[in-house]
């Protein structure tokens, strides 16, 4: 016994009990509870502190309201137009106001990049001559007014609300699902064009080219006629509408009264026929006995 129990003097032994957390024992008369032995899947956590089902069915429930809200912000709040363009509407046009790079907001995406090339040049030099600016706007359906008129009166009014930011400026509106535009603008503007001009243009450019999409004539002749009016030059004029008549496929009465003469005689001679030819037949026969 003394030889097992002996231990060298090299390695001493520390008798002293190490003091070690542990977790109290649960003792056997005591129901062990399903909560202490495995917590819920949806609030595990990797910590590990001692298991509290209030704290965690209140976290459980902060992000349930937190990930509610931010659905909730992304459905009544629409991002940006830049970033959502589908989003996009007459208010929008509005909101952002007047280009400043150039003469035009195609926010029906009609326009190509020829026609905002050619309208910022034409644009550009008219208002270096005459201290006219013209702002050219394309949108796709209006749902804010019952016409293009009251929505470009609202757009010039929005843009410039001062009559004197207003004075010498023009708004051409162009709706492509409803097929019409409108024009409007300060004094200046007006008193350099001219009502016949303004006229001639709202019904005559805008519209007819409209009604067949060709949406960039439409925006570059109109462009052209009112820079011309401006400048003193012969009115170019504008497309009419085509009056397509379309061929009517009823017989008139002098053409009816003739294919009648004639269906009466084809009929009679039917009848005729069906008659005189089986008599001949039977004659025949019985003559022949």
């Amino acid at each position: 016994m003394e030889t097992i129990l002996f231990f060298p003097s090299s390695t001493p032994v520390n008798l002293k009990p190490l003091h070690r957390k542990s977790p109290p024992l649960i003792p056997l008369t005591k129901p062990i509870s399903s909560s202490s032995i495995k917590k819920p899947a949806f609030c595990s956590s990797s910590s590990s502190l001692p298991y509290s089902p209030r704290k965690d069915w209140f976290s459980c429930l902060q992000h349930g309201l937190a990930a509610a809200s931010i659905s909730i912000a992304m459905n009544f709040c629409p991002l940006p137009t830049t970033l959502n363009p589908v989003l996009a509407s007459e208010f929008d046009v509005i909101n952002v106001g007047p280009p400043k790079d150039s003469y035009v907001v195609d926010d029906a995406g009609v326009l190509s990049r020829v026609t905002k090339s050619d309208l910022k040049g034409l644009l550009s030099d008219l208002e270096s001559r005459k201290n006219l600016h013209i702002n050219f706007i394309t949108v796709r359906k209006l749902t804010s007014k019952p016409d293009a008129f009251e929505y470009a009166d609202q757009v010039l009014e929005k843009w410039y609300p001062t009559v004197e930011e207003g004075n010498n400026k023009g708004v051409v509106v162009l709706v492509t699902t409803q097929k019409e535009g409108a024009i409007t603008g300060g004094p200046a503007f007006v008193q350099a064009v001219g009502e016949n001009i303004l006229d001639a243009t709202v019904s005559e450019n805008l519209p007819v080219l409209a009604t067949e999409e060709k949406y960039n004539e439409a925006i570059t002749s109109t462009a052209k006629r009112l820079v011309a009016a401006i400048d003193g030059l012969p009115d170019p004029g504008g497309p009419k509408f085509k009056e397509n008549k379309r061929e009517s496929n009823f017989k008139t009465k002098e053409e009816t009264e003739e294919k009648r003469g004639q269906f009466t005689l084809v009929v009679g001679g039917l009848l005729v026929i069906a008659f005189v030819v089986p008599m001949a037949q039977y004659y025949a026969y019985v003559s022949k006995k």
